[in-house]
């Protein structure tokens, strides 16, 4: 993957929709799947899981573009616009996981709506569903799918896959590993290598493993299987804004990563391990996120609060125990 390519999933922020169009796939030409992406139309996909057969799998869902890309083992393999949630409805952003799946489901808020081939990522009822799509959004919150492109994502994701709702544009990039690494303290700060941590994973005992830093919180959580696991504090360097590893395979060469920028210049770069340089955190807690890590596992580190009622808009990491709507 060139740089002009990886450039042109910078280049959907920018993009805007216009005008309805048939719900229909289209045929690549050629062209990869980001580049067809540009140039989709409200109800249109493109869908070419034989770029990628195998390997763990991410769901990123722009809002501003109103499109999601679906990668496999690092590789975009399918696009697709959305409809998210209208004004007063915004779709969270955040790091989700799929909780649920019917491929018949009713909304029990909305008189009964219809919601084909639901995928719920929280329990207060935010799901992907196929639904209409008018070129923006027109939601109640939920992500909106063409019906087609539905079906096809719910047979290529598992229950505790992640989904990564954002709203600036996403681009992959090959990555050292971001192993949560001890490092001497910063400016003077006391040592995080013997802070306290908590570590159940008895909570949940499978599903797939993924890790939020906030730097705002000086803070990193644990989920599996959508249960929070564990949590630390940790420090980590702010400079790159929002970025996301995606852990492609282990071997015996040690952990492969792929990166995902959400924010700051566009384009490739290339990490090495020094990337681990950028945290710090308790040492036994390092070693027990490690013991965890399967591949398909996501670290996401985010400048934003984890928190409700903080500054500006919280990523929503956790849910509480509402019923599903």
């Amino acid at each position: 993957m060139n740089h002009s390519t990886l450039a042109l999933a910078g280049a959907l922020a920018a993009m805007s929709l216009s005008g309805p169009a048939a719900a229909q796939q289209v045929d690549l030409n050629g062209r990869s799947v980001l580049e067809a992406a540009r140039q989709l139309k409200p109800g249109e996909y493109a869908w070419a899981p034989g770029l990628s057969s195998d390997g763990p799998a991410l769901v990123v869902i722009n809002l501003e573009t109103q499109r999601l890309v679906l990668f496999r083992n690092g590789v975009p393999i399918a696009a697709s616009t959305v409809s998210s949630g209208s004004p007063g409805h915004e779709t969270p952003t955040g790091v989700f996981t799929i909780l649920q799946k019917r491929e018949e489901h009713y909304s029990s808020t909305y008189n009964n709506a219809p919601m084909p081939n639901m995928q719920r990522l929280t329990r207060r009822g935010i799901a992907l569903h196929a639904g209409k799509l008018p070129g923006y959004p027109a939601s109640h919150g939920c992500v909106r799918l063409p019906h087609k492109f539905s079906a096809l994502l719910y047979g290529a994701t598992k229950l505790g896959m992640t989904v990564v709702i954002t709203d600036i544009a996403a681009v992959p990039v090959k990555s050292g590993t971001p192993e949560v690494a001890l490092q001497p303290a910063a400016s003077g700060q006391p040592s995080l290598a013997r802070a306290a941590y908590e570590w159940h994973p008895e909570r949940a005992t499978e599903g797939i493993v993924s890790v939020v830093i906030s730097v705002a919180d000086q803070r990193a959580i644990v989920m599996r299987d959508g249960v929070e696991i564990g949590s630390a504090p940790v420090r980590a360097d702010a400079a790159e804004g929002a970025v996301a590893y995606v852990l492609r395979a282990w071997d015996e060469s040690g952990m492969h990563w792929l990166k995902l920028r959400f924010s700051g210049p566009g384009g490739a770069m290339e990490v090495g391990a020094e990337e681990g340089n950028r945290f710090q955190a308790p040492t036994s807690f390092r070693h027990a996120v490690a013991t965890v890590l399967r591949p398909g596992s996501v670290v996401i580190v985010t400048p934003e609060s984890l928190s409700a009622g903080s500054p500006g808009q919280a990523l929503t990491v956790l849910e509480d125990q509402a019923a599903p709507r």
